[in-house]
C-alpha cells in the first residue's frame, strides 16, 4: 500500500519504519527534515508539503495535538483539499472530540474517509510494533487498513462506525494513566519518607496487587526518578487532561480527578518541567512531603 506518513516524532518514527518494514511504500513529511532524512535512510521518500504526501492510497498523521493537526488537514494545500476522492485519512494523534468530528464532516465532504485510530503505548513499544490500535469509522474504511494497523501494533480494539468514539477512549484511558501515575507518586513519598527502598516497594506491588504494564512501566521511572528523556511530555499530559475534562463537560460527566490532575499538570509546568516525562508530576508528592 501507498501511505503518506506526516510527523515523525518520538512515536511516528517507530510507527513509520515498522510500515516500511512490512513492504508498505512511505512518503514522509515532518516540519524537522532531519528526521525524514532518517526515515529515508531506511527506504522511505521524502515529501516537500504536506500535498506531496496525498497522491497515494493513505495518509497517516501522528502529531502533537489539535493545532498541528488542522494545520495539515485543513487550508489550500492540507490533506482534505490534496486526498483524492476514496483516499483515507488516518489520525493516530491524541486529539479532541470536537476536532475528530470536524475532520470527519470534512472528509465526508471531500468524498474520502476518515478513521481516527489513536494507540495505547509509549515510544519503545511503536518501535517494537507492539502498539494497541483503538479504531473507529466506517467498516469498509477499517477493512482496507487493517494490514497497516498490524505493522504498527500487537492488536486492533474496533469501537464504533463513529471516528471521535475512539478519541474519547483514548483520551479516557490517559486520564486514567494520569490517575495511576498520580496515585503511584503518593504512595511511593508515603513509604519512602518512613525509610522504605522505592524500587523494592514497586517491586512489591507489580509482583503483588498490581501486575500491570502501567504499574511496571511508571513505577519504575517513579522509583528511579528517570524523568529525562521524555517518553511523553508533561505538556502532552496536561493537553490529554484538559481535552478529557472538555469531553466530559460535554457530556455532562463530572471528574473529579480530572479537575486535581489538571492542577498537578499546571504545577509542574510552573516550576519549569514541562519537557519532562508526564511522569515527573510525581515529584510533586515527594516535595510536598518534605522530601
Amino acid at each position: 500500500m501507498h501511505i503518506g506518513f506526516i510527523g515523525l516524532g518520538n512515536m511516528g518514527s517507530g510507527m513509520a519504519a515498522n510500515l516500511l518494514k512490512a513492504g508498505h511504500a512511505v512518503t514522509a513529511y515532518n516540519r524537522s527534515p532531519a528526521k525524514v532524512a532518517a526515515l529515508a535512510q531506511q527506504g522511505a521518500t521524502p515529501a516537500r508539503t504536506v500535498a506531496d504526501t496525498c497522491r497515494g492510497d493513505v495518509v497517516q498523521t501522528m502529531l502533537a495535538d489539535d493545532e498541528a493537526v488542522e494545520n495539515v488537514a485543513f487550508g489550500p494545500d492540507g490533506i482534505v483539499a490534496s486526498l483524492p476522492p476514496g483516499g483515507t485519512h488516518i489520525s493516530s494523534s491524541t486529539i479532541s472530540v470536537a476536532l475528530a468530528q470536524r475532520l470527519t464532516a470534512a472528509h465526508a465532504e471531500a468524498g474520502q474517509s476518515y478513521i481516527a485510530a489513536p494507540v495505547f503505548g509509549r515510544p519503545d513499544a511503536a518501535a517494537a510494533a507492539k502498539l494497541f490500535v483503538i479504531a473507529a469509522g466506517a467498516p469498509a474504511a477499517l477493512n482496507l487498513v487493517s494490514p497497516l494497523f498490524d505493522a504498527i501494533g500487537q492488536r486492533t480494539f474496533v469501537v464504533s462506525e463513529q471516528p471521535y468514539t475512539a478519541n474519547l477512549v483514548k483520551l479516557s484511558g490517559n486520564f486514567l494513566l494520569a490517575t495511576v501515575i498520580e496515585s503511584l507518586g503518593e504512595a511511593i513519598a508515603l513509604v519512602e519518607k518512613a525509610g522504605v527502598d522505592p524500587a523494592g516497594y514497586v517491586d512489591i506491588l507489580t509482583s503483588t496487587l498490581f501486575n500491570a504494564p502501567a504499574y511496571a512501566t511508571y513505577g519504575d521511572l517513579i522509583a528511579r526518578k528517570s524523568f529525562e528523556p521524555a517518553g511523553f511530555a508533561a505538556t502532552l499530559g496536561l493537553k490529554d487532561v484538559r481535552l478529557a475534562l472538555q469531553a466530559a463537560e460535554e457530556l455532562t460527566v463530572p471528574l473529579p480527578l480530572g479537575s486535581l490532575l489538571r492542577d498537578r499538570f499546571l504545577a509542574l509546568l510552573a516550576n519549569g518541567g514541562g519537557q519532562l516525562d508526564w511522569s515527573a508530576i510525581t515529584t510533586l508528592a515527594g516535595r510536598d512531603a518534605g522530601l
